[in-house]
């Protein structure tokens, strides 16, 4: 079986057409040229915006025009994370492999967020069968990595008053809210320096770890790979002076440093002790979570040691994770912080990112203040982004309602109705277009942003059930 024996099965072929085209966050060029196309093969009224970002119109089905326009929205940009090095995300596609009732990547990120949102709204324009109102289909830039299209969403292009965000990840739910965010760049500066000739180099790498997305999976508890680098070498620092020579804690998680020759065999009795205390802190956890040290070529330079230290110390206490839970919704995360990412660029500078997450808009930035502080304090320049709105719940939504009448009407069970601990493209909506009545629902996906990354494939066929009847109920009503 492949994927085009899948059902629905136009939605899958839609899916399967859509993963054949590179569409890496800011590398949208390829996946909008395919809208474009689609748009033109089905003569489907399109139209784009500055950014970048497509919007398709289709007219009501005869009898439903006076209905309400509705909006189906999902971004354009998936998150590429491979396990094979050699993958190249620019010119290959992505290879699905069907895994029972899950359908996920061949070591790659499967691209279902938001991938089947596309595909879901692309098959409810051509749908001969499906009655509806006028519909529009906003298909976004960058939602993975700044929220560039929705944040600059042209004028005009979508005039809707009902939206249905089609980027959600647990079937069963309908999301009315989500959290606001915003980054914060810290940049260290260095000197480099000659690495020590009388040190031993060694290469620590971390791989296997479970990730997810930094917002939904934040209350998991997974291992950071850049908070366990940190605490390896600042740990390290209080017996040896270390040398570091490289840290990389993005799409790689490793780090290159040297101690003092004569001291090299007590590195790795310090290495053995921390992996097998990593080891039972999260057992059950993080299953496949692996820690590799070996030696390493005496590299030229190294960054210089009050910049090394200065940097591990702010790694190591720069917080993580859960801050506060919501007095609201029971269970939802209120407020967290991620360390991002840890990079080293070619002209001397260190870059560190955080992201900050809150549905309480003071929250967000008491944290992302509190992490500017840190970094400040530890010599680092700090800037924050423009961050995003959040998304307030209506409880009293007319589409709310609608949509949760028709899951329940098709499948027996009265969806849960929640919010989401995560960036949704709907705060900006609602901040620009006042009026839209939102809600965001899709199909069970399972570690997004990952190479784990899987979708349910019976969930597929009941988020169309719903997409669809909500589209005919809107339409009848």
């Amino acid at each position: 079986m492949t994927i085009k024996d899948l059902k629905p099965a136009l939605v899958f072929s839609i899916f399967d057409q859509i993963n054949q085209v590179p569409r890496p966050s800011k590398k949208e060029e390829k996946i909008r040229q395919y809208l474009l196309d689609f748009a033109a093969e089905h003569n489907i009224a399109v139209r784009t915006d500055a950014v970048g970002n497509v919007a398709m119109t289709v007219p009501a089905t005869p009898g439903c025009e006076n209905a309400p326009m509705v909006v189906m929205q999902s971004h354009m940009d998936m998150v590429c994370e491979s396990n094979d090095k050699n993958f190249d995300f620019n010119t290959q596609p992505i290879r699905t492999i069907i895994d029972g009732e899950w359908l996920r990547a061949d070591g790659t990120t499967l691209g279902a967020d938001n991938g089947i949102g596309m595909a879901a709204s692309l098959a409810a324009l051509i749908d001969k069968d499906l009655v509806h109102g006028p519909l529009e289909a906003l298909f976004t830039v960058d939602e993975e990595t700044g929220l560039t299209g929705a944040n600059n969403l042209g004028e005009g292009m979508i005039e809707g008053s009902i939206l249905l965000n089609l980027d959600s990840e647990d079937d069963a739910e309908i999301f009315v809210g989500c959290a606001g965010g915003v980054d914060t760049t810290c940049t260290f500066n260095y000197k480099r320096s000659f690495a020590p000739t009388d040190f031993h180099f060694f290469r620590l790498e971390i791989s296997g770890g479970l990730g997810g997305h930094s917002g939904g999976d934040i209350h998991l508890g997974r291992a950071n790979a850049n908070k366990l680098l940190a605490r390896f070498l600042y740990t390290l620092s209080l017996e040896h002076e270390v040398s570091l020579a490289e840290i990389d804690g993005g799409n790689l998680r490793n780090a290159v440093f040297g101690v003092d020759t004569a001291r090299k065999e007590s590195v790795r009795v310090a290495f053995n002790k921390f992996v097998a205390d990593i080891e039972v802190e999260y057992k059950g956890i993080e299953p496949t979570l692996h820690f590799e040290l070996s030696t390493e070529e005496r590299p030229e330079y190294a960054i210089d040691l009050d910049t090394t230290m200065r940097l591990l110390e702010a790694l190591y206490s720069a917080p993580h994770g859960v801050v506060s839970m919501s007095r609201d919704l029971e269970g939802l995360v209120e407020t967290s912080t991620n360390l991002a990412s840890v990079k080293m660029l070619p002209d001397s500078k260190v870059l560190v990112t955080t992201s900050q997450r809150s549905s309480v808009e003071s929250r967000k930035w008491d944290i992302a203040r509190q992490v500017e502080a840190l970094f400040r304090l530890a010599g680092a320049e700090v800037t924050h982004g423009d961050g995003y709105p959040g998304w307030a719940p209506d409880m009293n939504s007319r589409i709310m309602r609608i949509a949760s009448d028709a899951y329940e009407e098709l499948y027996g069970v009265k969806p849960a109705i929640k919010a989401i601990h995560a960036g949704l493209e709907c705060g900006l909506f609602r901040a620009k277009y006042p009026h839209l009545d939102m809600v965001s629902f899709g199909p069970t996906l399972r570690d997004v942003h990952s190479p784990s990354e899987r979708m349910h494939i019976p969930a597929v066929e009941r988020f169309w059930g719903q997409l669809t009847r909500t589209l005919e109920k809107v339409a009848k009503e």
